[in-house]
């Protein structure tokens, strides 16, 4: 596993390791315990079960330090290590990637090539991206996106928030380049073709402020680090490794390893045309993220054009991959272990998508499914076109996803009988899913923790 963890509280050098990686079934681990930080110097930086810096990691020394790339490179460096040792058995690599999550952190020979490109301001961006999602298919012609969130002529310092999205869109480059790494390599190998590679993110647009506000000039004592030194924060205040306050706001342009900055609502609306709202919130900009899927002895492919990729809209879940990975390797999902009950198996198995005996059944399956959500008081539940969601607190929000994924036309008023039956599938779903009681990510995050 190579990338991002976050999912334990515990990140101390010498704390409870419990849940982590290699005591949840990983032969091999490279990446951050926490979940965002720097990327030339990531906080929780980990090789196997002990952190460790940039500077003292023995089995990597790049010429430039940069996250993203040390994970593309690590991800790389175990399939050659398996190829080496193990070619004849099965792998099963999770790579995941910081960006782009802030801060708006990328190497100046990748912003360089995005300089200018976000001049013209969010409206026309927007417009450019829903022209190229209609184009391409994957909304409807006739959507009503939500609205617009930030107007770019009220924007005060037009190349800050500009440059801001230059660097987001070079920390996908870099990204994409990794992604390009791990792919050159399983062809070395002559593995690509009967490897099943999914690509998703894990939410969307992040309309947080994080570095959006002058956090002044520093303290004037500031001491490097030292090779061992563990970086300790995640976000400012803080300083780089050697020694040099990191900087905020909108005087700042983002990029270097001495300033944090989020790259802002405004930009976080344009990644998510058309829907509405962002990471955190269940509507459909923060949940809906596309997911890729590449696997040629597996996938069968249209055969009525011409053997291109086709283009599913069924609905699926983050909960489908594990249920794919277990039916596709022909694997049993536990019922113990370690003499402990293991909760049943979530999910559906994407294979009947993916490669169709029956494609109507398969339709059919996916179509009418429920799926739940809960995120951070956040609530949401769709039943085949039907999508139930509301914000923390608030009223249940009624859309017909099928006709309205930007959810403008909210049906709660007109179809109370439907609100009430979906709700009340959605109360069964989060007691037996340990989702209740609601609220207890605020205790946590007030303690620190995530």
């Amino acid at each position: 596993m190579c990338g991002k963890w976050h999912v334990t509280r515990h990140t101390a050098p010498d704390g409870d390791k419990s849940a982590w990686p290699l005591q949840r079934g990983f032969d091999d681990f490279y990446g951050t315990i926490t979940g965002a930080g720097s990327f030339y110097d990531p906080s929780t930086l980990c090789r196997q079960n002990k952190l460790i810096t940039p500077e003292n990691d023995e089995a990597d020394q790049p010429e430039t330090y940069y996250y993203t790339d040390a994970i593309s490179d690590n991800a790389v460096n175990f399939l050659q290590q398996h190829h080496q040792t193990a070619s004849e058995q099965p792998f099963f690599l999770y790579t995941a990637y910081t960006a782009a999550h802030w801060p708006m952190h990328a190497l100046e020979k990748d912003i360089q090539k995005y300089k200018g490109r976000y001049d013209a301001g969010y409206d026309a961006i927007r417009a450019e991206r829903l022209a190229r999602l209609k184009q391409l298919g994957f909304v409807n012609s006739d959507i009503a996106p939500a609205a617009a969130t930030d107007n770019w002529n009220e924007v005060e310092n037009k190349a800050w928030e500009a440059r801001c999205m230059e660097v987001y869109a070079a920390m996908i480059d870099s990204m994409d380049q990794g992604v390009g790494k791990i792919i050159d390599q399983l062809e070395a190998t002559g593995e690509l073709d009967n490897t099943l590679i999914f690509f998703l993110q894990d939410n969307g647009g992040c309309a947080e402020r994080v570095g959006r506000g002058n956090n002044g000039p520093g303290p004037d004592d500031l001491k490097p680090f030292g090779p061992d030194g563990l970086q300790p924060r995640i976000t400012p205040p803080m300083q780089t490794r050697d020694g040099r306050w990191v900087r905020t706001g909108p005087q700042i342009m983002p990029g270097p390893e001495d300033t944090y900055v989020a790259y802002g609502r405004g930009w976080a609306n344009v990644s998510n045309t058309p829907f509405r709202e962002f990471k955190h919130w269940t509507h459909e900009g923060g949940i809906s993220t596309p997911l890729i899927v590449h696997w040629p002895h597996g996938i069968a492919a249209d055969q009525a054009n011409n053997n291109r990729p086709r283009i599913l809209q069924q609905p699926s879940h983050l909960i489908d991959i594990m249920a794919t990975c277990v039916d596709v390797s022909r694997a049993k999902y536990p019922r113990q272990f370690n003499d402990q009950d293991v909760h049943p198996l979530e999910g559906l198995s994407l294979q009947p998508l993916i490669s169709p005996t029956d494609s109507n059944a398969a339709d059919d399956t996916f179509s009418k499914r429920t799926i739940y959500w809960e995120h951070e008081g956040n609530l949401a539940v769709r039943k085949g076109n039907m999508k139930l969601v509301s914000k923390e607190n608030q009223p249940w929000e009624l859309y017909d996803i099928s006709s309205d994924r930007g959810e403008q036309n909210n049906l709660a008023e007109k179809q109370p009988e439907v609100v009430a039956a979906m709700s009340a599938d959605w109360d069964v779903w989060a007691e037996r899913a340990n989702v209740l009681p609601l609220g207890t990510w605020k205790k946590n995050a007030a303690k620190g923790n995530k």
